[in-house]
């Protein structure tokens, strides 16, 4: 069976996972796996699962090697915490001849654990985005990334969006824009994946902060401050993790910042928006059934920040007001008082 007749695979039946599925469905049959033999199963008699219909061509398995026996290009799209785990349990299906684009928002732990990261020093050789995990874990080789601006729930009401896909390989780039484009959604594409990774994942993190800007009713004067501030300590960090300054000025970063720094839709933002009308940390994350994925890149981003010498003030202010004791009228005080010098001098 020729690539275009073979279905497309799905890892991870979130909100955007359902999305994504979706989307495909539009050029082409999907299997979606889940781990829970329950959601498969509504999935599969319904074809709608915690209030999304999905396409009629969607259909769930719970066998990860019936995804990669079947299927040559696959779409993981799960929590980075667990991306690692998830190659290594799909590695011995894999063949060099896969496709995999993975919609991942985050970075994954080398040789060390959650705990360390309070404990010893974390440098870059500790820290991976998920296309290394991928060459890391597996044989694949044509390997991409699915950025955004995707807010989830709009893509499932129907409404129009584009996004950004990144790969090294022009066979990767091609396919994504053959099962992904429709009248609904755009696809654009890069050969920058290191910059488009960091993207997606650092957005989240401003995302916080704009969000308790909202939270606290100071405006959208100071969270478009914020959302420039951060864009620039983006760009920092990026560079010196070997990212293109240019990656961040396009679809996957300023884009995906804006719409993720200041929806109620974004996830991140809505975190932030909590804590901002005071509620704590420990409330928040026990009433909250969305995983937040910008918090756990804020703890990663701060600690290697520190001791790789890279500047980001608000950054590591807002590590500190979540896990330290900063309050946000300090750290507001700090960032409104704090020397910026010029006001762009991240393009350089």
């Amino acid at each position: 069976m020729e690539l275009k007749e073979k279905p497309i695979g799905i890892i991870g039946a979130g909100n955007f996972g359902k999305a994504i599925a979706n989307l495909v469905a539009k050029n082409r049959d999907v299997l979606i796996y889940t781990r829970k033999p329950e959601k498969a199963k509504v999935i599969n008699e319904t074809h709608e699962i915690d209030g999304v219909l999905l396409a009629p061509n969607v259909i769930a398995t719970t066998d990860i090697e019936e995804i990669t026996s079947r299927c040559m290009t696959i779409f993981p799209i799960i929590p980075s915490r667990r991306f690692r785990q998830m190659m290594r349990d799909i590695a011995p299906f894999l063949t060099p001849s896969h496709f995999i684009i993975h919609g991942t928002k985050g970075f994954a732990l080398n040789n060390i654990s959650e705990e360390d990261l309070e404990h010893i020093p974390i440098y870059r050789k500790h820290i991976n985005l998920m296309s290394e995990v991928i060459r890391q874990e597996s044989s694949v080789v044509r390997i991409g990334c699915l950025s955004g601006p995707n807010l989830a729930k709009e893509i499932l009401a129907g409404k129009p969006a584009g996004t950004l896909v990144a790969s090294l390989y022009q066979e990767v780039l091609n396919e994504s824009k053959t099962v992904l484009s429709s009248d609904q959604f755009r696809v654009f594409t890069s050969d920058d994946i290191v910059g488009t990774e960091l993207a997606g994942a650092l957005k989240n993190i401003i995302a916080i902060l704009s969000g308790i800007l909202g939270g606290r009713d100071l405006g959208r004067n100071i969270q478009a401050l914020v959302i420039t501030k951060g864009l620039a300590e983006m760009i920092a960090f990026g560079k010196r993790m070997g990212a293109e300054s240019k990656s961040f000025m396009g679809t996957a970063g300023i884009g995906d910042l804006i719409v993720t720094a200041m929806s109620p839709d974004s996830r991140n933002y809505r975190f932030g928006f909590r804590l901002g009308r005071g509620e704590s940390l420990a409330e928040i994350n026990n009433t909250n059934t969305e995983l937040v994925e910008g918090l756990r890149t804020l703890i990663i981003v701060y600690h290697l920040s520190r001791n790789e010498k890279i500047h980001l003030p608000m950054i590591q202010i807002l590590y500190r007001v979540i896990y330290g004791n900063f309050s946000i009228e300090d750290a507001m005080k700090f960032l409104m008082a704090y020397p910026y010098d010029e006001d762009v001098n991240f393009l350089d």
